[in-house]
């Protein structure tokens, strides 16, 4: 009757073991409580549990119960380690007296930690050795036959549970990553203008697309005066979270040199303190392209300089001219000189701003849209609404790459001249 009860005892103790498996665990609070679950089962004096670094091949302690930090500390444990090599070959290795057995890396601290017997089996998943289970005992040959099925029983669970709980961790984490992209998507987008200022003689539309969350386009307007209206699109080199954190330092650089500073400061005098600040904040490989352009509806003229960028488009009459003038990418010379261009406007013009992801969209053949498809494009629209123009443009080229998902954004600012 008592063996029954124990036995009944035992299995109730290992069934436990399958809530924790089931349980949303983190991966710390599962691995402490199967550690005291596996001395409360056996009757051991300690536990330890270590997990395989698949990377280094050390076996690195997780967990443990009723062992004292200086012995958890005592130095590492290899995969090369006879009686780790014996454990994940499927060996239950016993030693009956630690401080004797030549196959003990550390006697001496088994000594002092008053552990004399140990029980190491493996825990795997799917064939793979994920890590090792170890018992301690007080005497010298504590562990027996009966010892050994239930320390397998045990890493058995600790096996499932371990990798549930790294599920677990990573759809977490994955989460936590998209409430992130969420957060930082909110706030790219709040740094978009919700619509364009409204000046005489112009009609202004714009519209930005990202192919992730995030990413590094920008297009922004700042009224100067009444006058005065300044258009910058940009993009920086790079996806994601950085990419948008760099757009968000460079477009507070532009506003706080151009707001307010365009009387005091020329245009180059600006691009070359935007220049120099890329220079110092981006990191290696990162660069920002630049088209910045004030318009003066009084004198009917645009001012740019184009950075690296995708030259605007003047459509006038019929006909495409590219507007060139400007420089190198930001950010790669310090000292990079920049050529500004001057431009008269008139009733009729329409401009297109861009980035390189409009034209750079491609197909499920992997065939880009390109600069060609966007003139025979703008030809359609030479004489629409800036809204118009904007909506027709994306239209055509998703006729062309239908519903294929696209590795770069878009940014499109349109500008009707009236």
């Amino acid at each position: 009757m008592k063996i029954l009860k124990k036995t009944t005892k035992r299995e109730e103790q290992i069934y436990q073991l399958t809530t924790l498996v089931a349980g949303g665990f983190a991966l710390g609070d599962v691995l402490d409580k199967l550690a005291r679950a596996a001395v409360d089962i056996t009757g051991a004096k300690a536990c330890s549990i270590r997990l395989l670094d698949g990377e280094t091949g050390e076996l690195q302690t997780r967990s443990t119960f009723g062992l004292s930090q200086e012995y958890r500390n005592k130095g590492p444990v290899s995969k090369d380690d006879p009686v780790i090599k014996a454990a994940f070959a499927g060996e239950a290795v016993v030693i009956a007296d630690m401080w004797s057995d030549e196959r003990v890396k550390y006697p001496r601290a088994s000594e002092e930690e008053g552990i004399v017997s140990q029980l190491t089996v493996k825990m795997q998943f799917k064939d793979k050795p994920v890590g090792v289970l170890r018992l301690y005992g007080s005497k010298p040959g504590t562990f027996i036959e009966d010892d050994i099925s239930l320390a397998r029983a045990v890493a058995s669970q600790c096996a499932l549970a371990i990798t549930n709980a790294r599920y677990y961790a990573r759809a977490l984490q994955g989460a936590q990553v998209a409430q992130q992209m969420k957060l930082a998507g909110t706030i790219q987008r709040r740094m978009i203008p919700k619509e364009a200022p409204k000046m005489p003689h112009l009609d202004i539309d714009a519209i930005y697309k990202p192919c992730f969350g995030v990413g590094g386009d920008l297009y922004d307007f700042m009224q100067l005066d009444e006058n005065h209206l300044a258009i910058t699109v940009a993009d920086v080199i790079g996806k994601g979270i950085p990419a948008a954190l760099m757009m968000s330092s460079f477009r507070g650089m532009i506003r706080a040199y151009a707001d307010g500073g365009h009387k005091r400061h020329s245009m180059s005098e600006i691009i070359d303190k935007l220049n120099k600040n890329a220079y110092s904040e981006c990191a290696d490989g990162e660069f920002v392209t630049l088209f910045y352009a004030i318009m003066n509806i009084a004198e009917m003229t645009m001012t740019y300089c184009s950075c690296g960028h995708e030259p605007t488009l003047l459509i006038r009459d019929g006909k495409i001219a590219e507007l060139k003038k400007g420089g190198l990418v930001l950010g790669v010379i310090e000292d990079a000189e920049y050529e500004i261009g001057t431009i008269k406007i008139k009733s009729g013009d329409r401009l297109l701003f861009y980035t390189d992801g409009l034209i750079d969209a491609v197909n499920f053949d992997e065939k880009i849209w390109g600069i060609d498809n966007l003139y025979k494009t703008l030809k359609k629209c030479s004489s629409v609404s800036a809204r118009k123009m904007v909506h027709d443009i994306l239209g055509y080229r998703r006729r062309f790459t239908g519903l294929a998902r696209q590795t770069d954004d878009t940014s499109i600012v349109a500008v009707r001249v009236f």
